[in-house]
């Protein structure tokens, strides 16, 4: 199975079935206790990230999971780790060649724990450039436009309306247009 044990603690990303990543996360730190494997299994996460949607004309801040259907998980790996954490119910395997886990570099992991970490969320928009929309709210209420740009870190869009027989862009916010 295992050819190489490492006695430093590292990241490594198990692979689950899609939808089952917080119950593997909790299975597998509940085994971690009751199994006396703290000194092996340090930190499990299922990494996510705060976002903006926008339901009913309503701004909701949710929580997306970054990557569907895996699980970090920081631990020394040896024989017994490893047949713990690969015999958990939902996990399909480690990520790496063959049955030989691959550990997470240090900088990617950074990367991902900055992400998750990020206080302001990323707002959701489900437009697309180009896309014709109809302005609900605003001075230009009433008026068509295609989408020409979109600032998902703001919420914002700029919308090219046509007056006067020329396009004009316009900068709206998510919240006040919506699909022709």
């Amino acid at each position: 199975m295992i050819n190489r044990y490492d006695t430093k603690k590292h990241w490594y990303a198990i692979h689950t079935y899609s939808g089952y990543e917080e119950k593997v996360a909790e299975t597998i730190r509940q085994r971690a206790e009751s199994l006396d494997m703290n000194d092996k299994i340090f930190n499990v996460i299922v990494p996510k990230e705060k976002m903006i949607e926008v339901k009913n004309g309503k701004r909701k801040v949710v929580e997306k999971r970054i990557f569907q259907g895996y699980v970090m998980v920081e631990m020394k790996m040896d024989e017994a780790s490893w047949y713990m954490v690969r015999n958990t119910l939902s996990v399909t395997g480690f990520v790496g060649s063959g049955t030989e886990p691959t550990p997470i570099e240090d900088e990617e992991m950074e990367k991902i724990m900055k992400r998750m970490g990020r206080e302001e969320p990323k707002h959701k928009i489900d437009f697309n450039i180009g896309e014709v929309v109809s302005i609900t709210d605003g001075p230009f209420k009433g008026f068509d436009g295609s989408i020409n740009e979109i600032d998902a870190q703001k919420g914002k869009l700029k919308v090219l309306v046509n007056m006067f027989g020329r396009d004009t862009p316009v900068e709206l916010d998510s919240l006040q247009v919506k699909r022709v």
